[in-house]
């Protein structure tokens, strides 16, 4: 195929994108964000995504990929803050209604809502047309947040004539990953404006800012015989610069320039990103983030090659499969449950934070709902009665085998790529699925004709664990854990199967649409 034809076939602007983002640039103008699409050497390759490819879980009915606005929204989201403020834009596109957890709701059946906490935390939920008080809700939850490197409150340091910046390590990330990469900084800043006042505004600095170089071979010869071990306090500072800011280094100011809570130069790169003076700029959050886009890749372009996988990839299906299953008109009429998406910070730390899986947000956001519905309505633990009518996904990134090391798997229990969603089992309820959860969660699968893995760790290893549990034992709601199987986990650049994003999609868009049939079907606690 010529060259000027191949690029017209995968050049972005050939592809038809769905409704739900034809107003990308329209929100927020105080939202900074970078589209790949602008990135002229990578922009042929993050766009090369075939959106209208058939799943193998499809059997002949064509369906929509997602893959490309999956793309899309890893590179808006560059951290948490931004994930969640993208999520957002979204839903206002789609609909929904902005809610604030600080007023009285006002909500209807068939009304379409969502709110956020701390810009890091969404709960998004659509009411069936034929709710009745004491109705279940079904939801799918994941979280925001990825293992990186965050600035420390006093990041400025300085040594051997370079700027160098202090991070902490957020997570259990693989930290070797992080070397000799082009990274930048991304995140939140409190900024004063002219009346006063203080704004929340979020921030990208679009180019390679920072580096963490590792050291030479000729100067630590037994690295490829003993391992990488760096020191994660003393080794892993990146370098900001040579000089600060316009001025050579005077070596009689080096005393000023450590009693800088950050660099005056970072300050000023954050200011003329966001067009304010550096004097307005009074606090800053900020992530370490990798600058290479998100992509497609491998011999077929069937791997998606990105950060923050686990566990945006989750995240995103599950608001997509939100939207598109109340999208249009009447799908909601003959719905009698509550359909919900609540995106978590703070689960790589362990979710115990105001905006975590471990505050009580997604439970008091199910009170609220049904108080808003009940009205006058006076009956006996309504609440609890939904609670027990309703259902948890708990949707996270899963361990694919891994080619190079079938051995850390258990023989029988080895999910593999573009091979459906996983079910996560522990007899230890690391996660929280159940023989009937499991079940259930595998019916609405087969219905659709869409294909389940199951996973278990090994005896001889320790299991990690989900927001499934603490959600889980939170009131008593039933739950399974599943995932998309993926490599690399927690690495800066992680890989998972083009055709598992678009089976977990259409799985949970299932999930919405049956669940209540084939629940109603079995009987467990008579």
């Amino acid at each position: 195929m010529a060259t000027s034809a191949l690029l017209q076939l995968i050049h972005p602007s050939s592809i038809t994108r769905p409704s739900i983002l034809s107003s990308k640039r329209a929100f927020s103008s105080n939202l900074h964000y970078f589209s790949f699409r602008k990135i002229s050497t990578s922009a042929v390759l993050c766009s090369n995504s075939n959106r209208t490819y058939e799943t193998a879980a499809s059997e002949g009915e064509s369906s929509k990929s997602i893959v490309g606005d999956l793309l899309d929204y890893l590179n808006e989201s560059w951290t948490h803050f931004h994930a969640t403020a993208e999520a957002k834009r979204q839903l206002i596109d789609a609909g929904f209604h902005l809610l604030n957890e600080n007023d009285e709701w006002d909500l209807k059946p068939g009304g379409r809502y969502f709110f956020t906490r701390n810009m890091s935390c969404l709960v998004a939920f659509a009411v069936g047309e034929k709710y009745d008080v004491g109705n279940g809700f079904h939801i799918i939850a994941a979280h925001t947040d990825s293992p990186c490197l965050k600035l420390k409150p006093k990041s400025a340091s300085y040594k051997s004539n370079y700027l160098m910046v202090n991070v902490q390590t957020y997570g259990g990330g693989l930290w070797h990953t992080w070397f000799d990469r082009d990274l930048t900084v991304a995140g939140r800043v409190i900024v004063r404006d002219t009346d006063g006042s203080f704004l929340h505004k979020l921030v990208k600095v679009k180019r390679p800012l920072l580096r963490v170089p590792t050291l030479a071979i000729h100067l630590d010869r037994t690295v490829n015989k003993d391992g990488f071990k760096p020191n994660l306090e003393t080794h892993l500072v990146p370098l900001l610069a040579t000089k600060p800011g316009e001025t050579s280094v005077d070596p009689d100011n080096k005393n000023a320039i450590s009693k800088a809570v950050h660099h005056p130069l970072l300050i000023q790169v954050l200011a003329d990103e966001l067009g304010c003076s550096a004097e307005s700029i009074m606090d800053i959050e900020l992530n370490l983030c990798d600058t290479q886009p998100s992509c497609l890749g491998g011999g077929n372009n069937e791997f998606i090659l990105s950060g923050r996988l686990d566990n945006l990839a989750s995240s995103y299906c599950a608001l997509r499969a939100l939207i598109d299953s109340c999208e249009s008109p009447g799908e909601l009429s003959s719905d009698h449950a509550v359909r919900m998406v609540a995106l978590f910070d703070n689960e790589e730390v362990g979710s115990d934070s105001y905006q975590g899986a471990g505050a009580p947000t997604m439970f008091q956001a199910m009170r609220r709902i049904i108080d808003c519905l009940a009205h006058k309505y006076v009956g006996e633990s309504v609440f609890d009665r939904a609670i027990r009518k309703s259902f948890l996904v708990s949707a996270d990134m899963a361990h694919g085998v891994h080619p190079n090391f079938m051995d850390k798997h258990e023989e029988h229990h080895r999910p593999e790529m573009q091979k459906g969603l996983v079910i996560k089992h522990n007899a230890n309820q690391r996660y929280a699925t159940s023989g009937v959860t499991a079940f259930l969660f595998k019916e609405v699968g087969k219905a659709h004709n869409l294909p389940t893995q199951e996973f278990v760790v090994r005896n001889d290893m320790g299991c990690g664990s989900t927001i499934g549990p603490i959600l889980a034992s939170g009131v008593g709601i039933r739950t399974v854990d599943c995932g998309i199987a993926q490599l690399s986990m927690h690495s800066v650049r992680e890989v998972c199967g083009k055709e598992d994003i678009d089976i977990a999609y259409q799985h949970f868009k299932a999930f919405y649409q049956c669940f209540s049939s084939i629940d109603s079907k079995l009987t467990v606690d008579c």
